[in-house]
């Protein structure tokens, strides 16, 4: 008894932080992961510029992918026009500091409005569609945006490039780093409590059977729009930092290709898991970037690469990564059970 009551002390605080964090739609290793990537930019390996610089691009690449998810593996239409979204925020808040003299902390927030405004009327207009109509309809409207960036010289500079002030007056990637890192931080955690909440059943009810659904009293053009909105919003803020972190764009920003990337490490980190893509990024885009300044003479021999792996992914492991860890879990479960 007096042992029993030794332990309830420091079993409820733990109980405690187990729950809230599963309220944010995080887990006990999610966290230590979490409080790995803080410090490791501080560890000496890590703490050189080019590697920080890979950091800072892995965790952007996160944040897509986990927005980019929330489309795919909720409702069932892959948005091919994602990037463009993207660059609408990175232009609107690049062309509010260069003309108008916003500050970069306030236009990020402006280009992910306007970002999702362009996304709640495509969708209104696309999410009736079935099918691959949809995702081949949000992809002509991104590209008809990039064709619009290319043209209007006057206002984009197009190919030249348009050149905007960054966040900080400063040479280090370590800052930025812990700029990207919480707003990747934010999408996960809103979206995850947007999945566990009623809004969400309605959003996987539509990603399995749209007719079900329907049946069942769910409107499934107002949920794809809503989740169509939410995710471009997401997409135009990163633009905005993307904007202000490169400190230059060019239409390329727009490309149908940067989708791909997205959606290659979003299906490999498992579909519908909003955390699995998250979690792939910082490896892949490490060994990606790695090839990349090793091998100068193959160019775009990383696009070959995410199509291997998602080739071979898709054959073997359709859920991905998370497919796998949840895999595991349950055997690690299953040995302790017998064990007992």
């Amino acid at each position: 008894m007096e042992r029993s009551e030794r332990i309830k002390p420091v079993v409820r605080p733990v109980a405690r932080l187990i729950a809230g964090l599963r309220s944010v739609g995080l887990s006990p290793l999610g966290l230590v992961l979490i409080l790995a990537l803080v410090v490791l930019p501080f560890v000496p390996f890590f703490s050189q510029e080019y590697i920080l610089r890979w950091m800072v691009g892995a965790a952007l690449v996160a944040a897509q992918a986990i927005a980019f998810d929330f489309t795919a593996g909720y409702i069932n239409v892959v948005n091919f026009g994602f990037a463009a979204f993207l660059g609408v925020g990175a232009y609107t808040s690049a062309l509010l500091a260069v003309r108008l003299g916003v500050p970069p902390w306030i236009g990020i927030f402006v280009g992910a409005l306007a970002a999702a405004i362009l996304g709640f009327f495509t969708g209104v207009l696309t999410l009736r569609l079935r099918g691959i109509f949809a995702a081949v309809m949000a992809w002509f409207v991104g590209l008809a945006l990039l064709g619009l960036v290319r043209n209007l010289t006057d206002l984009t500079r197009g190919p030249l490039g348009l050149n905007c002030p960054t966040f900080l007056e400063t040479p280090s990637n370590r800052p930025y780093f812990y700029i990207i890192l919480p707003m990747m931080l934010v999408i996960y955690v809103v979206l995850r409590r947007v999945t566990q909440s009623h809004i969400g059943l309605a959003f996987k009810a539509i990603g399995q059977n749209i007719e079900a659904a329907r049946a069942c009293g769910v409107n499934p053009t107002r949920y794809r729009v809503i989740n169509f909105t939410l995710s471009c919003f997401f997409a135009g803020w990163l633009g905005g930092f993307y904007a202000h972190y490169y400190g230059i764009l060019t239409p390329d920003v727009l490309h149908t290709k940067h989708t791909v990337e997205v959606l290659a490490v979003a299906y490999i980190g498992g579909r519908g898991s909003i955390w699995g893509g998250a979690l792939t990024a910082f490896p892949f885009i490490f060994i990606i970037e790695w090839l990349r300044s090793s091998l100068t003479e193959l160019p775009g021999l990383h696009l070959v690469i995410y199509g291997l792996v998602l080739i071979l992914v898709m054959i073997f492991y359709p859920d991905g990564v998370a497919g796998i860890y949840g895999w595991a879990v349950e055997k690690i479960k299953s040995a302790f059970g017998k064990g007992e």
